[in-house]
């Protein structure tokens, strides 16, 4: 049990990704070349293979969640620092429980069917002397 570092690793992978890939296309809506978009194009087309890899390792809605909190954090922290973007006290709170979601959800633990199926007699026992 612990953080598992693997998945942890693939989420900030594909958060970075992002972290790339989303300012380009932001810079490009407010007049940059358009021709900048060549890059996002080229990095989202390499995320299926990366994300097998991933999925080797995690189930799909873990890794969902892992990639999807990480890069809302990476790309929150770049649209207030880089673009200059502001967030109300409520949605900074809001970002404050993605990162909590993010540990538990790198968090290895054991499902609750291994928890009970290790604990049955102890969880049996708990509940007929009730």
């Amino acid at each position: 049990m612990g953080i598992n570092w693997n998945i942890l690793g693939y989420g900030v992978g594909f958060g970075l990704m992002d972290a790339l890939s989303l300012p380009v296309v932001k810079a490009v809506s407010i007049g940059a070349n358009p021709l900048w978009m060549i890059l996002p194009t080229l990095i989202y087309a390499s995320i299926p293979s990366l994300f097998l890899l991933a999925l080797r390792q995690e189930t799909l809605t873990i890794m969902n969640l892992v990639w999807d909190l990480t890069s809302d954090l990476v790309v929150t922290v770049i649209g207030l620092i880089g673009f200059g973007e502001q967030i109300s006290p409520t949605k900074a709170l809001g970002v404050v429980f993605s990162f909590c979601g993010l540990a538990l959800m790198s968090y290895e633990s054991h499902t609750v069917n291994e928890f009970l199926s290790r604990n049955y007699r102890a969880v049996r026992e708990a509940l007929t002397t009730n």
